[in-house]
């Protein structure tokens, strides 16, 4: 049986019930919680925070209450919502690191700049109000504000505080609702109340001027504002962009004291960010950073150089770029107008509307006051009459059953004037009341042309808002505290120059360990070996380089030199860092400048020049360099600088010897190269080397020993490709060779320095 459907019942589509839910919780977020209002610059919960407290008579003489008597009325009365949420609304408008100019002033323990989350529980911490928060309270009930009931109907609340100062500015905010966000920077009270009195002189002036008092947030930590004036004036005429940030410091007998930090950054987290930079031995510069703030320095970070010859700036320049010594504050001016419209507005449009609802709220104002002088000026007619006319008063109300009316019809009295005489006292009704009375008309009758002055004469209320604004920028003004600084941008330093340029010896083994040892060692294989294993190759350097290294399969790898082990144990193996490609084992090892150059090549005779750069990598699995079939990889040649007439001399598994210029060789970053040597069979190259002209070869073969003099090298001179000439007899298993007279060349056996 089915139930017959209610006439109250109403049926929808559910896409069309789940929009319009959407649209009215959007709007209720946006406009009821996350974006102030451009005329008090509050969200709902801190106006409800404010007018609460001010209802509590919490001004800023009074004594403070706790905490939570304050969250208990504002949660009970005006805002249904968390008290969790509540108190921290309440904590952010006391936070001096927070809002620039606090509403709120508490008593106890409400955050720090480290942790601004690490405040008390509001049943131990009491607040008032601060004297700043009489801005927006002063005039509530004069007249000047729009009343709405509270969420059940008991009681009113006003809908916009009646601010004598644009807070919204001042103050800034930050809010997320529902597709679209808030973030507005705070400003100076000073350089504001300057921009506002230009406006009141020049209603039509332009932003250029405008900016002219008003340059750039002022935040309330004090760092730098480093974003050029160019670019702030395009982030106020369009209403976004970003302010960029940077610490201060000073330097007092060699170390760093940073003094000031970014708005809404940690000290702790520097310090830990630089902590673990000097912890991965990128800041070798750095002996110690520690944490001297006090009441007295809210921001006090010591940098410990280790010595005096530091170059600060550069290292302040490299911790600006990888830390939160530099920040970006982003800039969104979405405020909801006094149209009741969220819109990101220009600095111009903010100032321009802030002032017309100045203009409204200050006309609402004077006209209550005046209709309290015009209210006060009927009453006091009627008591001049009553005290002229004393005696008749006092026998009517003495006679008539009725005096009242009897009174009116008399004096010609209002009901209100009638009953104002009713209610005289008899303490009021001597020859002294009368003289004050005409006293009180005569200053009433003063202010009321004043007032009717200021009310039908723009230029006159305009003076009369100028002359408010000064008084508190006089009052509540201070200096700026970010000052506009053009800086060059930070740039970090690479591993290289972080790390001091020390001279260092690198020792491959044939097992794939290495290690290092400070300065250039004259014997590397003279050093103790893991059992099984022994020397395969040593490069001489600088600590700051990055080690390259190249497998028989033909690929690069690179790692920093400065963190090798040290040479007085046996090392380390490379996998424990590197993931050579099938198990490839290392050939040879280098230490150089990214420009040097070197010649690469394959034991199957093929080979190239290139800059030690294109060995450079950071992945572990290294990169393809040389393309190698058979046969292995070759050791790596050193090309000394500036040295004409270079020779390559290449020695195959036969016997064979073949010296070509080195010019024959092309330069590539990576590829097989170009043939070297015409080889047959199962030939290849077992050695190979640099000669310069007038060099030649010492060769050893078993326990013969055979020299090749510079002027019998001629005789084994070819073009490249090409096969060479056989070595004498005994020669053909060539054990090693090497450069014999003039400069060495061989690998890396020259000072790398």
């Amino acid at each position: 049986m089915s139930e017959e459907r209610s006439d109250t019942t109403e049926a929808t589509a559910l896409a069309r019930f789940a929009e319009k839910a959407y649209l009215d919780y959007s709007m209720y977020v946006i406009l009821d919680r996350a974006l102030p209002h451009l005329g008090d610059g509050l969200k709902p919960v801190q106006r409800r925070i404010v007018y609460a407290m001010s209802e509590l008579s919490l001004g800023a003489q009074a004594k403070p209450k706790k905490s939570a008597r304050t969250v208990g009325d504002v949660i009970g009365k005006y805002h249904p919502h968390g008290d969790s949420a509540c108190y921290e609304a309440m904590v952010l408008m006391a936070q001096p690191f927070a809002w620039r100019y606090p509403l709120v002033d508490g008593h106890g323990n409400w955050g720090s700049p480290d942790d601004p989350k690490s405040f008390a529980a509001m049943r131990y911490t009491e607040a008032r109000l601060s004297p700043y928060a009489d801005v927006l309270l002063d005039e509530v009930k004069r007249g000047t504000v729009d009343w709405a009931p509270n969420f059940d109907g008991t009681m009113d609340e006003p809908m916009v505080l009646p601010a004598r100062l644009p807070n919204v500015l001042l103050n800034g905010a930050q809010g997320i609702a529902v597709g679209m966000a808030t973030d507005i920077p705070p400003h100076n009270l000073r350089e504001v109340v300057a921009a506002l009195k230009h406006l009141l002189k020049h209603p039509n002036a332009r932003l250029d001027t405008v900016l002219a008092h008003l340059p750039a947030p002022d935040f309330p930590t004090g760092a730098e504002i480093i974003t050029p004036r160019a670019e702030l004036a395009k982030i106020y005429a369009s209403g976004s962009g970003s302010v960029r940030m940077r610490a201060r410091y000073e330097v007092e007998e060699g170390d760093v004291v940073i003094t000031h930090l970014p708005w809404q950054v940690s000290g702790a987290k520097v310090q830990e960010q630089i902590a673990a930079q000097m912890q991965a031995r990128k800041l070798p510069w750095l002996e110690d950073v520690r944490d001297e703030s006090d009441h007295e320095n809210p921001t006090r970070i010591v940098l410990v150089a280790r010595s005096k010859r530091v170059d600060t700036a550069q290292l302040m320049s490299h911790l600006f770029a990888t830390t939160d010594l530099e920040k970006g504050a982003r800039v969104n001016l979405n405020i909801i107008g006094c149209d009741g419209r969220p819109a990101v507005k220009s600095l111009l449009t903010i100032l321009t509307e802030w002032l017309e609802f100045r203009e409204r709220t200050v006309r609402r104002r004077l006209e209550h006051r005046l209709g309290e002088v015009r209210d006060r000026l009927h009453i006091l007619d009627a008591l001049l009459i009553a005290f002229l006319n004393i005696d008749e008063v006092i026998r009517i109300i003495r006679t008539e059953d009725k005096p009242k009316p009897a009174l009116m019809e008399r004096f010609g009295l209002s009901d209100v004037q009638a009953e104002a005489v009713l209610n005289l006292r008899l303490r009021h009704l001597m020859r002294l009341e009368e003289m004050k009375i005409r006293g009180e008309q005569d200053e009433l009758e003063a202010e009321r042309k004043t007032l009717e002055h200021q009310l039908g004469n723009v230029e006159a209320l305009r003076t009369l808002i100028a002359g408010e604004l000064d008084a508190d920028a006089k009052a509540y003004g201070d200096e700026r505290r970010s000052p506009l600084v053009e800086r060059e941008a930070a740039q970090a330093l690479d591993e290289s120059a972080l790390v001091p340029s020390e001279p260092i010896t690198v020792i491959l083994s044939k097992a794939g360990w290495i290690r290092a040892a400070k300065g250039y060692l004259a014997e590397p294989d003279g050093l103790n070996f893991r059992s099984g294993d022994e020397f395969l190759a040593a490069t001489r350097g600088k600590s700051n380089q990055l080690l390259c290294l190249i497998d028989a399969s033909g690929r690069s790898y690179a790692i920093p030199a400065r963190g090798l082990p040290s040479a007085r144990g046996q090392g380390e193996p490379l996998t424990a860092q590197l993931n050579p490609a099938d198990g490839a084992a290392f050939v040879d090892v280098h230490l150089g400048p990214a420009e040097e150059r070197l010649v690469v090549g394959s034991r199957a005779g093929y080979g190239f020049v290139t800059e030690l750069a294109n060995l450079q990598t950071r992945n572990k699995a290294g990169k393809a360099l040389l393309t190698v079939r058979s046969g292995g990889v070759l050791p790596l040649l050193r090309v000394p600088q500036a040295r004409e007439g270079l020779r390559l001399a290449c020695i195959s598994a036969e016997g064979r010897l073949l010296v070509f210029a080195l010019e024959e060789l092309p330069e590539l970053p990576r590829g097989k190269g170009n043939k070297l040597m015409g080889l047959k069979g199962e030939d290849h190259i077992a050695h190979w080397l640099l000669l310069e002209a007038g060099q030649g070869l010492q060769i050893q073969a078993g326990r013969r020993s055979y020299a090749v003099r510079p002027e019998e090298v001629e005789r084994f001179l070819g073009s490249r490709a090409s096969r060479g000439q056989l070595l004498p007899r005994g020669l053909q298993r060539v054990d090693a060779v090497s450069a014999q007279g003039g400069a060495q060349l061989e690998s890396d056996a020259a000072d790398p320095s």
